[in-house]
């Protein structure tokens, strides 16, 4: 409703501007500090008075005068040196949003009714193009923990996002089924415990055998870390033989993978997040797509060969001045465009990292996640000329439908998922940024400019675990660990939380806190009502900081009632919902609210407060916008807290039900009826779902 009016508004402007001035200028709206200030205010004069050599505050009267009625905006008024500063028709605004009230409350990832959004000038999507947001993508190695949980849960709610904006979305996983973290637990069951495929495979049918990898691949990182020439070539060895799809190695890389896969699915459709298609890396190698993408680096010369130095043997992809000096004919050395830090050791071992994400194929032939990542992107943006073969995911959760890469003979019902995008996020963290450039590059290196700047990074920073939260979780921290702000956490050393340790913890927190409100309720009542606020308090928690801030999780925070917190945003629709069964048990008729007494509410000197809760309801929309453009589903997670917080206070001062006055108490109820409608949407792009009772 929001953002209508205000695209209305500038609309006008904009036409107004270019038929009155002969000027054709961008329209920036801004949300005014007060509301005294009105709904939009906007600076365009002050640009105009450039051009026009006219004081600002004069245009502004001169628009102010002559632009005429714009529908849903009450009034125009000149303010401060020459801002325009527009007012709503605030009961045009309350009959909008009662009728919005009447339509039905969508769940889950489906489209809602809304108009189509401009994502951005990273990202401009006209609907019916497909975007594509990668997330979660887990190396298949381990259980998943916390910080993968912020990575999924920030690009289920970018896709939701997206999808209630009226975008087609596509979300896929991205199994990187062949890599190195494979590798090393498939020397951990080879090399150190001597299994076989026949054990490995019955260890799979064990419950919690992510768990048990966990533990392997933190063993097996000490066990090669005791020997760099024999853990290199082990890895060599083991990972051209998972590329090649031979011997024990591959065997037992399927296995592994294919169940934590599985376990990763379970755990993530514990937080109500799912995903269309599974693309497995090791399709990439077996259906000839790096084969195609490598041809076409080598000829466009977007890769170099190295001859000489520290790399000698690799293709990499040259970077800056590399590019040019290849084109010379010199041999291409260790250089890098590192970032600068104030230490010296930090520089070095920056530069080192990026120079080893540059290497596209290593000297033993095998090719580096980089260059398999080049050859997915090509295909996401079609620009690689193959496809996948398709088939569903044999062990999906219950009530889930989803798609895998196979080498196999593609299903005849599958999705055409092949289609081209037109935008892609990929959801990995910052610490990938340089790696995420790499594949830009390589894009950009093969004439697909455009593609390469459609290629979003959605990244974000690590979550780390309060001294108080390690405690509680069992880790054994030194006097010097206590004292600092958060614990670290490392899944190749085996310390963080896992995901469904954390989830059964919040659980059982929750549960009791349930138990104790609700004895009333029945058992299976009790645990879903305990799981909504457990998945709410935690998928809150990690989206409601922006992507760059590091996130130390505490579970005392993430489960308070009270504050910026996934449960006092769940306990706002429990209000509500309390307060119209209170009005069915009383008998409450339903009353319409004249369009007079809606004005009269909300203009007059005690409206303000009833506006500013209408209006905060109504800008839904405003947020969307805002995360779409920003790229930051932070935004929607500060609107539900505002939204929340707004009701609350309006809770407490007014009487509804025992309102003595019939149509404004008619008002005041079909006033919470819009808050619920919207509050209970911003959840659901969240993935927070509202129990009926907490």
């Amino acid at each position: 409703m929001y953002l209508e009016l205000v695209k209305r508004l500038k609309g006008a402007l904009a036409r107004h501007i270019r038929q009155k001035y002969s000027a054709d200028l961008p329209i920036v709206l801004e949300r005014p500090p007060k509301i005294e200030m009105g709904e939009a205010a906007s600076p365009v004069c002050f640009e105009l008075a450039k051009r026009l050599k006219k004081a600002p505050r004069q245009i502004a009267q001169e628009i102010q005068n002559g632009l005429g009625p714009v529908p849903g905006i009450a009034r125009l008024e000149v303010a401060g040196a020459g801002y325009l500063n527009a007012y709503f028709d605030r009961g045009a605004f309350w009959e909008v949003a009662q009728r919005g009230a009447a339509k039905p409350i969508p769940q889950g990832l489906k489209p809602l009714a809304a108009a189509p959004v401009d994502v951005g000038p990273k990202g401009p999507t006209p609907k019916g193009d497909k975007i594509i947001v990668e997330h979660t993508s887990i190396n298949p190695n381990k259980a998943a923990h916390i910080g993968h949980v912020r990575n999924a849960a920030l690009g289920d709610t970018m896709a939701r996002t997206l999808r209630y904006a009226g975008n087609n979305v596509q979300v896929q996983n991205y199994i990187d089924n062949t890599g190195v973290q494979v590798a090393d637990v498939v020397i951990g069951f080879l090399d150190m415990e001597k299994r076989t495929p026949v054990t490995v495979k019955m260890m799979v049918m064990e419950p919690r055998f992510d768990y048990y990898c966990w533990d392997l691949y933190a063993k097996a990182t000490v066990f090669l870390a005791e020997d760099k020439e024999r853990a290199a070539k082990l890895r060599g060895e083991t990972l051209r033989a998972i590329e090649e799809g031979r011997g024990e190695e591959a065997e037992i890389a399927q296995v592994v993978a294919d169940a934590i896969v599985t376990c990763h699915l379970r755990t993530m459709a514990r937080l109500g997040i799912a995903y269309e298609l599974l693309a497995r890396e090791s399709e990439i190698l077996h259906l000839h797509f790096w084969d195609a993408a490598f041809a076409m680096l080598k000829e466009s010369g977007a890769i170099q060969f190295v001859s000489s130095g520290k790399m000698a043997g690799c293709w990499i992809m040259p970077w800056k001045e590399e590019v040019k000096e290849a084109k010379e004919g010199k041999d291409v050395k260790e250089k890098t465009s590192g970032i600068t830090t104030e230490s010296t050791e930090d520089t070095e071992k920056t530069d080192e990292e990026n120079t080893q994400d540059k290497i596209i194929v290593r000297s033993n032939g095998t090719v580096t996640y980089v260059g398999k990542d080049i050859a997915y992107q090509l295909w996401k943006f079609g620009l690689l000329g193959k496809d996948f073969h398709y088939v569903k995911w044999p062990n999906a959760p219950e009530g889930e439908e989803v798609w895998a890469t196979t080498s196999g003979p593609t299903d005849p019902q599958a999705p055409h998922f092949g289609e081209p995008a037109r935008a892609v996020y990929n959801v990995i963290d910052t610490r990938q940024a340089y790696v995420q450039d790499v594949v830009a590059q390589g894009l950009r290196g093969l004439g697909h400019a455009e593609a390469a700047e459609n290629s979003i990074h959605l990244s974000y920073e690590r979550v780390v675990l309060t001294p108080r939260c390690a405690a509680e979780m069992g880790y054994e921290l030194s006097a010097d660990d206590a004292k600092n702000p958060y614990v670290e956490v490392s899944g190749r050393k085996g310390l963080g939380v896992k995901a469904d340790d954390l989830i059964d913890r919040l659980e059982a927190a929750a549960l009791a806190e349930v138990q104790q409100r609700h004895a009333e309720m029945s058992t299976e009542e009790q645990k879903r009502t305990a799981h909504a606020i457990a998945v709410g308090a935690l998928r809150f928690f990690l989206l409601k900081f922006t992507r760059n801030a590091i996130i130390a999780f505490d579970f005392a925070d993430a489960l308070s009632f009270e504050g910026e917190t996934g449960p006092y945003c769940q306990y706002a629709v429990v209000r509500i919902r309390g307060i119209r069964r209170k009005g069915a048990e009383a008998g409450a008729a339903r009353v319409a609210v004249s369009p007079e007494t809606a004005q009269k509410l909300l203009n007059d000197v005690e409206g303000v407060a009833l506006w500013e809760l209408l209006r905060t309801a109504g800008s839904l929309d405003w947020a969307v916008d805002a995360v779409i453009g920003a790229q930051e589903p932070a935004f929607v997670a500060k609107y539900a807290f505002q939204l929340a917080q707004a009701f609350n206070n309006f809770y407490h001062k007014h009487h509804i039900l025992s309102e003595a006055d019939e149509q404004k108490r008619a008002f005041l109820l079909g006033l919470t009826e819009i808050v619920e409608r919207e509050l209970v949407r911003a959840l659901d792009l969240l993935g927070i779902e509202a129990p009926e009772k907490m």
